[in-house]
C-alpha cells in the first residue's frame, strides 16, 4: 500500500513540474512573438531581384551573308533542323541546316533567266553579223556604182547637153544611195552596240545573281566556328530560336558559344527603385542550381533606356552583374538571386518596420513592453528594418503589433521629435 502512494506521488510531483516546464515553453513562445528587441550593428540597404547567367562574351554562329554586295533578296529563311541546346562541339563540327526551298526556287528562276538571256545575245550577235554583212554587200556594191557613173560621165563630157545632164544624174543618185547605205551601216552598228551591251548588262548580272544564290546556299549548312556548348540564340522578344524559328538579313545568329570563364548575371530593376542602382555597386549572388554557394560580384550596366518585358505592363531597366572569378560549373539561363549593396551602415539602432506606428499628428512611435508610447526619429529603410536615430536604446524590447488597451500607453519622448525638427 506504502508502495503504491510513494509511486503516485512521485507521478504527481513529474505531472507537476512538466506542466511548470510546458507553460514556460509555451510563455516564451507567445513572448517571442509578441515582443521583439531593438538592435544595434551592421544595415545594409539592398535591392534583391532575380536574373539568369548569360556569358559575358561568346562567338556567334552564324548563317551565311544574305547582303554585302550580293544580288539576292530574302526574307525569313527558317531553321529546319538545329542540335540540341548544351552540346559541347568541336570547330567544324555540324550545328544546324535552314530551308533551302525559298532560295533553291529563286536560283532556278535566275538560272533560267540567265539560259535566255544568252540565247538572246548570240540571236542577236548573228542576226547582227548577218545585218552588218548584208549592208557592207551593199555599200561595196554601190561603191562600183558610183564609179560606174563616175565614168560614165567623164566619158559624155563630148556627148549633148542631155546625155551629160543624165550622167550626172545617174552619179547623184548612185552618191546619194551609196551615203543612204553608209548612214544606216553607221546607225546599225550603234543600235546593235546598245543592245548588245544591254544584253551583256544582264547577263552578267544575272550571272552574278546565280553565283551569288550557289555561294549563299553552300551556307545553308551550318557548322561551328570554334569549340564551345552550343547555347540557343534569343530573338528581341526573348525567345529562343529553335527548330521552326526564322532568322533574316539583319540577325542571322542561330547559336552561340559562350565563353564560361566569364559569366554575367542580366537582371531587371524597376523604374521606382532604378535610380538607386550605380555602376560599381557590390553585389551578393546565389544561384538555384546551387544553393549551398554564394559568388561576389559588382554592377558592370545599367540600360539608359526602359523597356517592358513580354506579358508585363511594368517599365524596367536592364542591369548587368559581373560574377567576380570563374567557376565552370555555371552555366549560361541558370537562374540568379541577386541583392544589390545600395549603402552599408555600420553600428546602427535598428527595429523591424512593422514595430513602427503613426499616429493622428503624424510623429512615429512604437509601443515598449513598459509600457510607453516612444516617439523615434526614424533614418533610412530596407525591405524588413528601418534605423532608428534617437529614442530607443540597444535591447529594448519593443510589440511587434500594437497591443490590446494601447490607450493605457504613455507616450513619451516626443521633445526629440521637436528638437530633431529645428
Amino acid at each position: 500500500m506504502k508502495k503504491t502512494l510513494v509511486i503516485t506521488g512521485i507521478i504527481v510531483v513529474i505531472t507537476i513540474i512538466g506542466l511548470i516546464i510546458f507553460n514556460k515553453i509555451v510563455s516564451r513562445s507567445e513572448t517571442a512573438g509578441l515582443f521583439t528587441e531593438v538592435n544595434k550593428g551592421k544595415f545594409e540597404i539592398t535591392i534583391l531581384t532575380t536574373g539568369e547567367l548569360i556569358a559575358e562574351n561568346s562567338i556567334d554562329i552564324k548563317g551565311p551573308a544574305f547582303s554585302q554586295g550580293r544580288d539576292i533578296h530574302s526574307t525569313n529563311i527558317k531553321i529546319t533542323d538545329l542540335i540540341p541546346e548544351g552540346t559541347t562541339v568541336n570547330e567544324g563540327d555540324y550545328v544546324a541546316t535552314l530551308d533551302r526551298t525559298e532560295l533553291e526556287n529563286s536560283l532556278k528562276d535566275a538560272r533560267e533567266r540567265l539560259t535566255s538571256l544568252q540565247t538572246q545575245l548570240e540571236v542577236l550577235l548573228l542576226d547582227t553579223a548577218l545585218t552588218m554583212n548584208n549592208i557592207r554587200d551593199q555599200i561595196s556594191n554601190q561603191t562600183h556604182t558610183v564609179r560606174e557613173a563616175e565614168i560614165t560621165l567623164r566619158n559624155s563630157k563630148y556627148e549633148s547637153a542631155p546625155t551629160i545632164r543624165e550622167a550626172e544624174i545617174n552619179l547623184d543618185q548612185a552618191q546619194r544611195v551609196l551615203g543612204q547605205l553608209e548612214r544606216s551601216y553607221k546607225l546599225q552598228q550603234a543600235q546593235t552596240r546598245v543592245n548588245v551591251s544591254n544584253l551583256r548588262y544582264w547577263t552578267s548580272r544575272i550571272q552574278r545573281r546565280v553565283n551569288d544564290y550557289e555561294e549563299v546556299l553552300a551556307g545553308f549548312t551550318i557548322y561551328a566556328p570554334s569549340s564551345g556548348m552550343i547555347i540557343y540564340k534569343k530573338n528581341r522578344l526573348g525567345r529562343k530560336r529553335k527548330v521552326g524559328s526564322m532568322i533574316d538579313a539583319m540577325d542571322r545568329v542561330v547559336a552561340t558559344l559562350p565563353d564560361l570563364s566569364s559569366m554575367i548575371s542580366k537582371v531587371y530593376v524597376s523604374e521606382i527603385e532604378i535610380s538607386k542602382v550605380k555602376i560599381g555597386q557590390a553585389v551578393s549572388i546565389t544561384i538555384d542550381a546551387f544553393p549551398s554557394k554564394s559568388y561576389n560580384g559588382y554592377v558592370s550596366f545599367v540600360a539608359n533606356i526602359g523597356e517592358k518585358l513580354p506579358n508585363t505592363d511594368t517599365k524596367v531597366f536592364e542591369v548587368q552583374i559581373k560574377i567576380d572569378g570563374s567557376d565552370y560549373n555555371l552555366r549560361p539561363s541558370m537562374t540568379t538571386n541577386n541583392k544589390i549593396m545600395i549603402k552599408t551602415f555600420e553600428n546602427v539602432t535598428y527595429i523591424p518596420t512593422e514595430c513602427v506606428h503613426t499616429g493622428t499628428d503624424s510623429i512615429p512611435f512604437v509601443y515598449t513592453k513598459n509600457g510607453f508610447r516612444q516617439a523615434v526619429i526614424l533614418g533610412e529603410s530596407n525591405e524588413k528594418n528601418v534605423i532608428i536615430e534617437k529614442g530607443l536604446e540597444p535591447g529594448t524590447l519593443l510589440y511587434v503589433a500594437v497591443p490590446d488597451n494601447p490607450a493605457k500607453f504613455k507616450l513619451t519622448g516626443v521633445e526629440i521629435i521637436k528638437k530633431g525638427s529645428r
